[in-house]
């Protein structure tokens, strides 16, 4: 739907008729406030400046579509405002008199500090800034995915500082790039979360079968291969064969793919079995002679007791059939084969199983996770607490700080006055107008009356997240 007249909540038709009498310009901030994670990292953006605002995106078409469309959605013709989408038309080209200034996209801000403003630039049109709010305020869901996935990163980076056989910064970030695979395509809502959140993921891994946030961060930022993938078994390509022929499924695994990393799932009908007998009993020969690494996929049970603590568990079954070497005290597996987890993988499932392996003796090199529902749809707009609120307005030529502080919930103070990021002494603060200044603001004007005024690519992006 690109009608941008419809592409906000309902009863904000209504609001131009709510601001005092004589309102010119309403400025309104976007920001955190507080939630699972301290650093937010801001991404997203650009997408909807280039999908939905750039350019001409008002005509009379869409006008008259929107006056019926309000007109039986309300009962009431008089409620739409008709004449100031014509004025828009008119005066400004069918172009959105407004100006945003926002953070450069991937960076890590804490929590509580302006992250993008929103301001109308023709007084005419006051209500505008917060018309665009339904749209704007989508940007949280990128946001939390990239935030979600840099957490992800520091986590598992930690456990490879402790367990693995990567000593230099520089091996630990290349070890750590592929330990998270995006599994999450089939369990968004939408393509086009597929693609926002898949993108947002890759800021701090590279690896996915998401294709849409391929397609997302070439089209939108610039980036010509965002993430990678391997031939990998789907529970259909083996069980088709028949229990009775598994090993063969498993064989022509290795046949078709000689070379490089494969991953084949091998829980179908028991992963013990599998890892003890086909895997390393039948096959074994044909594993230590391939050139490449075969891994091993559990897709069902309890992770912790399946991979590590169970008797038997696949990693002992690994460690005996394929031996194993140590790096400080640690035990990595053969070369040969690796494990990946992806079945009930989130951020405190991976800490838990990584722990779990280090409890046992077992190094975080010897594991990737893929993650799917976990990483692109089990979160939403309260797990960072996203909020836009109009912060200040001009009424007649005069400026007024506009804020709400009930007494219900201090958590949902809102700001005042115009505000800026500013970065001192290796910190973040936001700061009214009157208290800093425009030379230390932070906050980058990245749209101005239909135009984008800075665009980032996504190998700038990246830079901007500095992964943890």
């Amino acid at each position: 739907m690109d009608n941008i007249i419809l592409l906000t909540d309902s009863y904000k038709v209504s609001h131009w008729r709510q601001y005092p009498p004589k309102t010119q310009y309403v400025y309104s901030y976007f920001e955190s406030r507080g939630g699972k994670w301290q650093d937010i990292v801001f991404f997203g953006l650009q997408y909807y400046l280039k999908r939905y605002l750039a350019g001409q995106v008002v005509t009379q078409d869409k006008i008259d579509e929107a006056e019926q469309i309000f007109a039986a959605h309300f009962g009431d013709k008089t409620l739409f405002n008709r004449e100031a989408w014509e004025y828009i038309l008119q005066v400004h080209n069918g172009r959105l008199p407004i100006q945003i200034k926002a953070v450069p996209e991937g960076t890590p801000v804490p929590s509580f500090n302006v992250l993008m403003t929103v301001e109308n630039t023709d007084p005419a049109c006051y209500w505008l800034t917060n018309y665009l709010e339904t749209l704007l305020v989508q940007v949280w869901y990128g946001s939390t995915v990239a935030t979600q996935s840099r957490e992800i990163r520091h986590l598992i980076k930690k456990y490879l500082k402790r367990t693995g056989s990567a000593f230099s910064q520089e091996s630990i970030d290349e070890a750590c790039a592929f330990k998270l695979h995006d599994f999450g395509y089939r369990g968004v809502s939408s393509v086009e979360s597929a693609g926002i959140g898949s993108a947002s993921h890759l800021i701090s891994f590279k690896g996915t079968d998401t294709l849409a946030g391929l397609m997302f961060a070439k089209e939108y930022y610039n980036e010509p291969m965002a993430g990678f993938s391997i031939p990998a078994a789907e529970h259909s390509t083996i069980t088709s064969w028949g229990q009775s022929y598994e090993v063969d499924a498993m064989y022509n695994m290795l046949c078709q793919f000689p070379t490089g990393t494969v991953a084949v799932v091998s829980d179908s009908f028991n992963i013990f079995e599998a890892c003890s007998d086909l895997w390393g009993g039948q096959l074994r020969d044909d594993i230590l002679a391939r050139n490449g690494t075969l891994v091993i996929r559990p897709d069902s049970g309890d992770a912790v007791q399946v991979l590590v603590k169970g008797q038997p568990n696949v990693l002992d079954i690994l460690a005996e059939k394929f031996g194993y070497y140590t790096i400080n005290g640690f035990k990595v597996l053969n070369d040969k084969v690796r494990v990946i987890q992806g079945d009930g993988v989130d951020f405190e499932m991976i800490d838990t199983i990584l722990y779990a392996m280090q409890q046992k003796g077992y190094s975080a090199d010897n594991i990737a996770f893929g993650s799917g529902g976990a990483l692109l749809q089990k979160l939403n707009r309260d797990t960072l607490k996203f909020a836009f609120k109009c912060s200040s307005i001009v009424v007649d030529g005069e400026r007024r700080d506009v804020y709400k502080n009930p007494i219900t919930d201090k958590g949902k103070q809102s700001k005042r006055g115009q505000l800026r990021l500013i970065h001192k002494e290796n910190a973040y603060h936001t700061k009214r107008f009157e208290e800093s200044s425009e030379v230390d603001d932070r906050l980058v004007e990245v749209f101005r009356n239909g135009e984008i005024m800075r665009e980032y690519t996504f190998d700038e992006v990246r830079k901007n997240a500095k992964p943890l």
